[in-house]
């Protein structure tokens, strides 16, 4: 090991407490970036990270404008145009913290009990935050600014709890400025703490409303039941008909696109420890459900879906009332892989309705919202570098997975800027992110640290 890269990591572990200290403050800022009447904290809140951007001797470091909350950049280059350019990924907003009568200990005063900070933002992402700020620092204070290994651009949005609704056309206009060899986004996490983790795969999404309409207004379902044709029943049948016995998708052509996984990364997803136990413990569900041909794990990562999100017709209140409802609506999602795209699984939806909707109704499908698919190289300098880093210090191989869930980020850098991202974290299933009571395993925080300062200097060899 060289030897900046052992004062470096000295230097983290001989100030862990002061970086737990600052973490605290940050977790300290209510910036919940969906309630207007914290807007003001917002802003302190990016003023906080831009302060310990500048500590760090960054340069170039603005509070940019998006239309709503704004982005923190800064950047040190100073490693010159032979060695690697790494964007770091965060978010200083956080969820709101209702029911706030479930919390055992404020939200906002980060509290350590046993080996986890308490404290809302402090797993998602605050925690991430600090962890690839205080590797930078403990480089930048052993072996000096100029002596960074890599060259480091950062991009710290405030509204991604609320869909990071302006960080695409942001990223579209500053796509040379934010232009890097790949990112890293710590906003992924890990699978247990003993299992260091890379994301290398998003799916993508397309966002369905599909509203049946029969009779002009709701009907006496004893005067007009059995001879005009019930929008609700029409509905859950068609609903029924998207998927056969197998739980195979029936839209025409929704499979045409979908690249085949190879044996390899098969085997790697088989080294999970996702288990069908796992996830039935997780879900509470009596029983799993899905394709035969694939694990539960292959299921939610490499394989598309579609679910119903949502179900509305007629009279849902308490007590009874005989209506035949006039209309009735559905959401539904399809989550996406390489190499389907949302717009023609559009198309794949509307052919259905028009094969198998019957006469007797009226129909529309409103393509309401559409993610791309990501999907980074495994064998990537950027994945490599990180892999490295983490069985640096877990002393073991990490695990790769694709993530079910998509990440719009991930998407937009990689549409607008051409940046891949590497994807990690150090946040764990049962950090209730975005729930009462989140935390931080503060053991498994630390070590993220670590992993980073190696990660840096494994680009920087």
């Amino acid at each position: 090991m060289t030897h900046a890269r052992q004062q470096a990591l000295e230097y983290a572990h001989q100030n862990r407490e002061r970086f737990l200290d600052e973490l605290k403050e940050f977790v300290a800022i209510p910036s919940i970036s969906t309630s207007p009447e914290h807007a003001g904290d917002v802003e302190r809140c990016a003023e906080w990270v831009a302060n310990q951007l500048r500590s760090l001797g960054m340069d170039n470091v603005q509070i940019m404008p998006t239309g709503g909350h704004p982005v923190v950049y800064g950047e040190q280059l100073k490693a010159g145009k032979d060695a690697p350019t790494v964007l770091i990924y965060g978010h200083y907003d956080i969820q709101p913290v209702d029911p706030l009568e479930l919390w055992t200990s404020d939200p906002f005063k980060g509290e350590v009990r046993s080996d986890y900070l308490y404290g809302r933002g402090s797993s998602d992402m605050k925690g991430q935050v600090i962890a690839s700020l205080k590797a930078v620092e403990s480089i930048v204070r052993t072996s000096g600014t100029g002596n960074l290994p890599v060259n480091v651009k950062w991009l710290i949005e405030g509204e991604e709890e609320i869909g990071s609704e302006h960080l695409g056309d942001f990223i579209k206009k500053h796509a040379k400025l934010l232009k890097a060899d790949f990112c890293v986004n710590p906003d992924a996490g890990m699978i247990n703490e003993d299992a260091p983790t890379i994301t290398y795969g998003l799916r993508g999404l397309a966002y369905f409303e599909i509203r049946v309409y029969g009779p002009d207004h709701d009907l006496h379902s004893g005067l007009f039941g059995g001879t005009v044709h019930n929008p609700a029943q029409a509905l859950a049948e068609l609903i029924a008909g998207m998927h056969d016995k197998k739980g195979r998708i029936t839209l025409p052509g929704f499979y045409k696109a979908v690249r085949k996984v190879g044996k390899a990364e098969r085997a790697d997803i088989a080294r999970l420890p996702t288990t069908p136990k796992h996830f039935l413990k997780q879900t509470g569900a009596p029983a799993l459900w899905g394709e035969p041909d694939y694990s539960p794990e292959e299921r939610v990562s490499i394989r598309p879906t579609l679910e119903v999100n949502g179900l509305l017709s007629g009279f849902t209140g308490e007590g009874s009332k005989t209506v035949l409802p006039a209309w009735a609506l559905a959401k539904i999602s399809c989550r996406l892989v390489p190499d389907q795209d949302p717009e023609t699984i559009h198309k794949c939806m509307v052919k259905y309705m028009k094969k198998h909707a019957p006469r007797t109704i009226k129909w529309e499908v409103k393509n309401l919202h559409n993610s791309g698919v990501a999907i980074t190289e495994k064998d990537s300098v950027g994945v490599r570098a990180m892999a490295k880093g983490l069985e640096q210090v877990w002393g073991k191989r990490p695990l790769f997975k694709r993530e079910g869930g998509s990440i719009g980020v991930v998407v937009q850098l990689q549409k607008h800027a051409g940046v891949e991202s590497v994807l990690t974290g150090f946040g764990l299933p049962g950090d209730n992110m975005h729930s009462p009571n989140e935390k931080l395993h503060l053991p498994t925080w630390g070590r993220g640290i670590d992993a980073f300062i190696n990660m840096f200097y494994n680009l920087g060899s």
